[in-house]
């Protein structure tokens, strides 16, 4: 069924040339050392925000690496000011535009008779079309939804995995919340399908489809994914018009703490533009009203991001830890020990603001501080940087593979707590 749109990407993915292109740019990680290079590094922070350089990876403190992609004009300047500053500096990609490149090519591995290959990454229509398929496939246990409408009038389907009776309390996960976080999707769609594969099975997948009603969404900011494939690689926001940059941070949206603390920006050109208002996302608003008014008790919710391998709980706008952190962080061990055993990943975890950044008015806080979801979580997928957001297609299998491992231990503790 799929191997005409497989056949079809390979035909074309070299025509899928993005319009930017990163020729010569760098990207490179700074790692305080003291407490005096930390402060030096949130003032290299800031002003890498106020030029809207494009920012990878935020520090938290000593030992935690800000990593930021530089123009080849931009690196003589940024490492002059890093050695004035006594900052040393590493570079984690030589040629943004060649890791671009060698990703789309890995991508071309795989040409065989199977229907849905998931060991590759997708464009957002064979996404779609996966999703009708392998509803299809399970007519019994699965359905489609269609959890919201983006700004540009796509919808965003999704499934809902239901087996036996309806009053269970629910599971929700969902990737590609930004855009260019490819490894999210890929991955949302290997844990489903393997769900739905072990479910006759494995006892441990047995228990947790008929302990919960299961809604995923393979793909949240659809505008902005589909423009990652045709225009431009690294775009992370969504593509709504909002003065004269386009486009929000969707994971600074939610209407928990918008816009309260520093974890969020006010300037529209701004990565982490948070929007002129809370839920100003149609994206963001459809998804959350339709989880409000499906009727369903949330028990559980995972939204993915990469990268950094690391498995994070409320809070985001606060270091302080809420009051059930001590059985949240608990189940994010379960989680990372789970998923360790598949292939040594070693994962952090602990509060968003604590393990990587401060970050106000996004999904995780919402769904604990508004929803009441205890078990809210934010694992960052795989890598550690070397490749960043720019994963090759040969790590997506073995990414999907321990995060589904992660995953059945997380909901197994949620189901038993």
């Amino acid at each position: 069924m799929f191997r005409a749109g497989v056949l079809l990407l390979f035909a074309c993915w070299t025509c899928v040339q993005a319009v930017v292109r990163y020729d010569g740019h760098r990207v490179l990680r700074v790692v305080p050392k003291t407490p005096t290079e930390y402060e030096t590094v949130q003032k290299l922070e800031a002003f890498a925000e106020k030029d809207n350089a494009d920012v990878w990876r935020r520090s938290n403190g000593v030992g935690s690496p800000f990593d930021f992609r530089v123009t080849p004009d931009d690196f003589i300047v940024m490492t002059s000011w890093l050695h004035v500053h006594g900052l040393r500096y590493e570079v984690m990609v030589k040629d943004v535009e060649i890791a671009a490149q060698k990703q789309r090519q890995s991508n071309n591995k795989s040409i065989s008779d199977i229907d849905f290959d998931y060991g590759i990454y997708h464009d957002f229509d064979e996404i779609n079309q996966w999703i009708t398929d392998i509803a299809a496939e399970y007519p019994n246990i699965v359905s489609v939804i269609t959890a919201s409408q983006t700004y540009e009038g796509r919808n965003v389907r999704g499934l809902k995995i239901s087996v036996g009776n309806t009053t269970k309390p629910g599971l929700w996960y969902q990737g590609g919340i930004h855009a260019r976080e490819w490894i999210t999707p890929a991955t949302v769609i290997y844990i489903t399908a393997q769900l739905l594969k072990q479910y006759p099975t494995r006892s441990e997948v047995k228990e947790i489809l008929e302990g919960f009603e299961i809604y995923v969404v393979p793909v949240l900011n659809a505008d902005g994914y589909v423009f990652t494939w045709t225009e431009e690689r690294l775009w992370r926001k969504t593509r709504t018009e909002h003065g004269i940059c386009k486009g929000v941070d969707p994971n600074r949206n939610y209407g928990f703490q918008w816009g309260e603390s520093s974890g969020s920006s006010g300037d529209p050109c701004s990565d982490t533009y948070r929007g002129p208002s809370a839920f100003s996302e149609p994206v963001i608003k459809g998804v959350t009203d339709y989880m409000k008014d499906s009727g369903v008790t949330f028990k559980g919710f995972i939204d993915f991001h990469s990268y950094s391998e690391v498995w994070m709980t409320p809070w985001g706008f606060t270091t302080d830890t809420p009051n059930d952190f001590t059985d949240q962080d608990a189940c994010s061990a379960a989680a990372t020990a789970a998923l360790k055993a598949v292939h040594g990943t070693s994962y952090e975890h602990g509060t968003i603001a604590n393990v990587l950044y401060i970050a106000n008015g996004n999904s995780v806080d919402w769904a604990y501080g508004s929803m009441g979801i205890k078990y809210a979580a934010t694992p960052e997928l795989r890598d550690k940087g070397q490749f960043g957001f720019l994963l090759p297609a040969d790590e997506i299998l073995p990414c999907g593979e321990e995060t589904l491992e992660g995953f059945l231990a997380y909901a197994k503790y949620v189901l038993d707590n």
